[in-house]
């Protein structure tokens, strides 16, 4: 003989797996830039894109950060997490050549817009290194 809590339990389980299957998948994670036509970037990624420009990040990583003497940022950035693109920004990776930016202030107050404008081009939306403001005269936006 089943106890009352049991059956309430069994009774309850396909209810509540019906309901969250309703409810359909999470909503996929907002992307930190926004592109139009492939070139064409809000303020924020045009921020991280200056900063990259002032960086000079270009000389190992590549003009359009496809690896130098340094590494394709656009492979790289297919695995590596925010938190660790960060940490490496800051601190560094002395032991493969990779200078720390911990005291680069332009770097460091604009290491989430770097991180939204090189995410861009790992995920393949932005297609272009050079990119232009969305509100650009002649842009049609």
């Amino acid at each position: 003989m089943m106890s009352k809590l049991v059956r309430l339990v069994l009774t309850a389980l396909p209810i509540a797996a019906a309901s969250v299957a309703a409810q359909g998948p999470a909503p996929a994670q907002a992307t930190p830039y926004k592109v139009v036509d492939g070139y064409k970037v809000d303020a924020f990624t045009m921020t991280g894109f200056r900063t990259w420009r002032a960086a000079a990040c270009d000389r190992c990583h590549g003009a359009n950060q496809e690896g130098l003497v340094g590494p394709s940022l656009v492979n790289s950035l297919k695995v590596l997490s925010k938190d660790d693109f960060i940490k490496t920004v800051r601190d560094g990776r002395q032991e493969k050549g990779m200078i720390s930016f911990a005291t680069n202030t332009t770097v460091m107050t604009n290491i989430d817009a770097l991180y939204a404008y090189l995410k861009g081009r790992s995920d393949g939306a932005i297609t272009r290194a050079r990119v232009e403001p969305m509100d650009a005269p002649g842009s049609g936006s």
